[in-house]
């Protein structure tokens, strides 16, 4: 292991680690240093990350987990202070965006927006804080989104589980930076090219999306993990609360 960079003797815990931000943001932590525990469903997608970032001479275990499980969640948290002794950050990054108009009343579409995008949040943190607490020091980042700052048409739900976790960032910072040593980022991406357009099934709702975003550039899974990586390389004395990162193309 490389003593000298950025992250050396980190460990970091990422949920939703088998595709898009969260595997781009593993790789890059592994990449400066960090230990890393890659969470997500999909196993074979994280054999495939673990193996990527070992050939590279870094340090990762997989661990299936479904952030709607909250055992399953405890048991990541579990598996990082067994491989390596501590967590320092948490990415809370797992989220699902079915978007479709309320009149379509989609009501299992906006309970899994629920319990991905704010419960598996409050299941990250209520796995990690005892360990961050006890060892005096931590630092969770969340994933939220721009329509965490407004909703748009179609996406009311989804916005409003996104204003959630920045209301949870911010309360969080409140509670425990301060007084505890805990550092808390929000990082707010607008359009990125992930497969999170994939779980819109509502009919027409992911071409209409998709045509609007027709020869503009989105960010790439990259550009988040290098906002992700600005917020947990700060000093110890820095706490970067928000980061809002959108595509140059994007008018709102």
């Amino acid at each position: 292991m490389d003593t000298t960079a950025k992250l050396a003797g980190r460990v970091a815990l990422v949920t939703g680690a088998s595709s898009g931000i969260g595997r781009a943001t593993a790789r890059t932590l592994a990449e400066n240093g960090a230990a890393v525990v890659a969470c997500a469903r999909r196993e074979d997608r994280l054999a495939s990350l673990v193996r990527t970032i070992e050939t590279s001479g870094g340090r990762a275990v997989a661990r299936r987990t479904d952030v709607t499980r909250r055992r399953q969640v405890e048991a990541a948290v579990r598996t990082a202070v067994e491989a390596f002794g501590h967590l320092d950050i948490l990415v809370n990054n797992a989220g699902v965006m079915p978007l479709s108009p309320l009149e379509a009343v989609r009501i299992e579409e906006w309970e899994r927006m629920v319990d991905v995008n704010i419960k598996g949040v409050l299941y990250g943190i209520g796995a990690a804080l005892p360990v961050m607490l006890e060892q005096g020091a931590g630092h969770v980042v969340n994933v939220g989104s721009v329509a965490g700052r407004r909703p748009f048409p179609g996406g009311t739900v989804y916005a409003a589980t996104k204003f959630a976790v920045r209301a949870i960032s911010a309360g969080m910072q409140l509670e425990l930076s301060a007084a505890r040593g805990i550092r808390v980022t929000d990082i707010q991406p607008g359009v990125v090219d992930t497969e999170l357009t994939d779980h819109i099934e509502a009919p027409g709702v992911r071409e209409a999306f998709r045509s609007r975003w027709e020869g503009r550039r989105s960010l790439t899974p990259e550009d988040v993990a290098a906002a992700v990586l600005y917020a947990v390389t700060a000093p110890a004395h820095v706490n970067v609360n928000e980061i809002l990162v959108r595509p140059t193309d994007q008018p709102t």
